[in-house]
């Protein structure tokens, strides 16, 4: 995904009424900016650290501008606007480089299945059909493992449901964390935030359920899924 023109650098102030955050550019003006995460952004929001943000979009919109990326208390950029974060898998699954699923040659969004709405459903010619789920992953943990959730997820645990169903049905179903961490060497659940999450995600996984995690190289000019990542079932306590 690249930006045209590129992410305008700032300094992020801070983050109020969950989807606002105060930033200064480098000329001095300070904006409101929107901030599209759902999650707590924990070790994401670090007041006067740099940031990138985009400014411009729809007609008649409230904000300025968009908070993408964001220095994090260890000094890493990690990319917060988690609604990238499909676009940017599909631009991989496209390109081939996600080599697990490179086979799959159509691909359709937002597909209602179990009660729920899976983020992918992939089909190929004589393969049996994938329904894939995204995750944004940004959370590093004081040891240096991502992990996912950043705070208690009911929604999470409805999508491994729904992608369980997907396996008994005799289909392909995988879970994508799309770590978007440019110090990501490793991805995990966030067992200390969401046991119930981490239990859910061995269940599913267990029943045949695949774990995908891929990391993104992040920059002003570009944020792309780059490489997998190992997946670690059981990160570290203290998330």
């Amino acid at each position: 995904m690249r930006f045209d023109p590129p992410l305008l650098p700032a300094t992020l102030l801070g983050r109020r009424q969950r989807f606002f955050a105060d930033v200064r550019l480098a000329c001095g003006t300070q904006l409101a900016v929107h901030c599209p995460n759902t999650g707590s952004m924990l070790r994401c929001l670090v007041p006067n650290s740099p940031c990138y943000v985009s400014l411009g979009g729809r007609p008649g919109r409230r904000l300025p501008g968009t908070l993408e990326i964001v220095t994090t208390a260890a000094g890493h950029l990690a990319g917060v606007n988690t609604t990238r974060a499909n676009r940017l898998v599909r631009e991989a699954l496209e390109a081939g480089r996600v080599a697990e699923l490179s086979a799959y040659r159509r691909i359709r969004a937002e597909v209602p299945w179990a009660g729920s709405r899976l983020d992918f459903l992939l089909e190929g010619e004589g393969l049996p059909k994938c329904f894939l789920e995204v995750k944004n992953v940004t959370l590093e943990t004081p040891q240096g493992h991502l992990v996912f959730p950043d705070a208690p997820t009911a929604r999470g645990r409805k999508h491994l449901e729904a992608l369980v169903e997907a396996v008994r049905a005799g289909h392909r179903a995988a879970l994508f964390f799309c770590v978007q961490h440019s110090a990501a060497a490793s991805a995990g659940p966030a067992a200390a935030i969401d046991p119930h999450y981490t239990a859910a995600l061995e269940r599913a996984r267990a029943l045949g359920v695949e774990v995908l995690a891929y990391a993104c190289r992040l920059s002003a000019r570009e944020i792309a899924v780059e490489r997998p990542i190992p997946y670690r079932p059981y990160a570290v306590t203290g998330e």
